[in-house]
């Protein structure tokens, strides 16, 4: 009886999310190279009608800066048309679990795209449910970000200042080189 206790109890304990920050990055993808990555039991839900770039601000709130941006990755040389994304959030969930939490059409979609390790699929829906109430309960904060929307063939300025959502045409950045 005990040990159905202990592990009801266990089941209730709120979840420990940690941010994973851009120079514990390569650390992160050294640790779980071998993982077989699924956005399986994400299910869908409130947090996916939000428009992402409301989401990005109130996670820019709770975690602060993305683990990566879209000059992360032309700094590292991988930029390709697929991998053009605004920002990435990379977490390590109770000290174990790799999840990745991305933006793949910048501020033109609502939700986000949502990654964790196949083996731990049982507790994707009590991730995503954690996230869904954390940014629900969080209020925006000022960010800016660039995007690159291959299908537009446009980058845009993407911010939250002074309390308004903007996604502005731009030129390209002059400090983000392409190679």
């Amino acid at each position: 009886m005990i040990l159905l206790t202990t592990s009801v109890n266990a089941q209730f304990e709120e979840l420990k999310i940690v941010k994973v920050s851009t120079p514990e990055a390569e650390k992160f993808e050294e640790r779980f190279a071998d993982i077989k990555w699924t956005g399986q039991g994400f299910n869908y839900n409130s947090l996916d009608r939000i428009p992402a770039i409301e989401i990005r601000s109130k996670l820019q709130r709770l975690y602060g800066d993305p683990t990566k941006t879209i000059e992360n990755i032309v700094e590292d040389g991988k930029m390709r048309a697929g991998k053009a994304i605004q920002f990435e959030y990379w977490f390590i969930i109770d000290g174990q679990i790799p999840l990745m939490v991305l933006d793949l059409d910048g501020p033109f979609a609502d939700g986000l795209v949502y990654v964790g390790a196949s083996r731990y699929i049982d507790r994707m829906p009590e991730v995503k449910r954690k996230l869904t109430r954390d940014v629900a309960e969080a209020q925006a904060q000022e960010f800016t970000d660039y995007f690159f929307s291959p299908e537009r063939q446009q980058w845009f300025k993407v911010s939250y200042v002074n309390g308004e959502y903007k996604k502005e045409k731009i030129e390209q950045p002059s400090h983000i080189k392409l190679k």
